[in-house]
This record gives C-alpha cells, structure tokens and sequence, in this order.
C-alpha cells in the first residue's frame, strides 16, 4: 500500500517516450521548476481568506485545492511542498507538468477527462481516503478555459473532502499562446492569494448543482481579484 502512494510522488521512467522526448520532458520540467522559483520569490504577496485553510488544518481536514488552469504557474509554487497529489494527462505535456508538480514536492496521477479519466479519478480516491490532500485544475487539460468541470465535484462526493477554490492574482503579467492564456507574473509586480470558502459535497448531492457552486466560487474569486488588480 505505502508504495502505491509513494508512486505519484515518485518521477516517471518515461519508458513510453522516445530518448529525444524524454530528454524535452525533463528539460522542459526542470526549466519550469528553476523559471517559477526565482520569478515567485520576487514577488510581494498578501493573502485574503488563507484562515479557511487554516481552519480545516485545525480540524484535521484535508482538502481539494481547487483552481483555473490559466493561474498555474504561481499556483504550483504556493501549494509546493504540501504532499498534494494533483491529475495530470496522460500526454507529452501532461508528463512534463506532472514532473514538475513532483519536483516542488507534490504528487500527480495520471488522467483527464479526454484521457484515462476514470482511472485517473479512482486513483485520487484511493489516495484521498488515505488521508493525502488533493487538487484539481478544474476545467483542464483543454478547456473550455473558466468552465468548471465535474471530476473535482465528484472527487468530493467520494473522498469525503471539501472543495477549496484558490486563485492567485498579480499586477503586472504576460500571457502565453495556449488554449487558457496562461499568465505568467513579472518579476517584481505585486501577488495576492485569494482562498475561498470550502465547498462540502455530501453523498446524496445532485452532482451539476455542486458543480455550479464551484463555478460560482472561483468565479467570485476572479472578481476579487480583478478588483484588487485595477485598484
């Protein structure tokens, strides 16, 4: 049982990639993991709502991080070494960003809801009801980008764990070419950490209410945070 849980935290052989991918997943892994450290350690943060986490941590609560795919780059970095296992796809990219979730001290299982969805899923509630906490990049891997999907709703429902939606916001950011427009801070801008209110799932709830209740939250976030952005 301890190895199947030490496995997500363990990197992968890559035994299903040609030498010339496994030598760009690694480099790509290790680019990201040094880029994001040195740009996150520049910038100033203040928090709002973190005492919701704080909270759970008093009553022994581990929870379902739950974020938009475009607020990755810092999310990985503020969540880092916390023992969180997220899923990833099962793809080229997707190895690469499970790499480096487990470089900063984290986990990852592999799966989407595009690609070994279910097995991904089962995985994280086998995990979960050990005990281990969880995130969800709820409306990856390919969008609709701000859409929540149900896989962290249901994730929830099984595990017995409350969904906590997080967001992180800067002042000055670039964004990439991808399907979310990815942001990606400068060095030196201003970050505030948004946590919201934890979202418990019971058993008999109706699985698209729930979902729309996480829509809301995250949503309510992105508000926020566009406030503190333009102020």
């Amino acid at each position: 049982m301890q190895e199947n849980t030490d496995k997500a935290f363990q990197l992968a052989e890559l035994e299903d990639y040609p030498w010339s991918k496994r030598i760009q997943i690694r480099a790509i892994a290790w680019t990201a993991y040094w880029m994001i450290g040195l740009i996150a350690k520049t910038i100033r943060f203040e928090s709002e709502g973190e005492e919701h986490y704080e909270n759970l941590l008093r009553q022994g609560v581990k929870p379902i991080w739950v974020l938009w795919h475009d607020r990755l780059f810092l999310s990985t970095w503020y969540l880092r070494r916390r023992k969180i296992v997220a899923m990833t796809s099962q793809s080229f990219d997707g190895e690469y960003i499970a790499r480096l979730i487990q470089l900063q001290g984290n986990g990852a299982v592999r799966g989407s809801s595009t690609r070994g969805g279910v097995k991904g899923l089962v995985e994280m509630i086998r995990l979960a009801k050990q005990g281990i906490a969880m995130c969800f990049i709820v409306d990856g891997p390919k969008g609709p980008p701000n859409v929540a999907k149900e896989g962290a709703v249901l994730l929830a429902k099984k595990a017995k764990m409350p969904m906590l939606p997080l967001h992180i916001e800067v002042k000055r950011f670039s964004e990439t070419n991808s399907w979310d427009k990815m942001q990606v801070p400068r060095p030196f801008t201003k970050g505030k950490v948004f946590v919201g209110e934890p979202i418990y799932v019971s058993a008999e709830a109706d699985t698209e209410n729930e979902r729309q209740k996480l829509q809301a939250a995250l949503d309510a976030l992105v508000k926020a945070g566009e406030k503190w952005r333009t102020s």
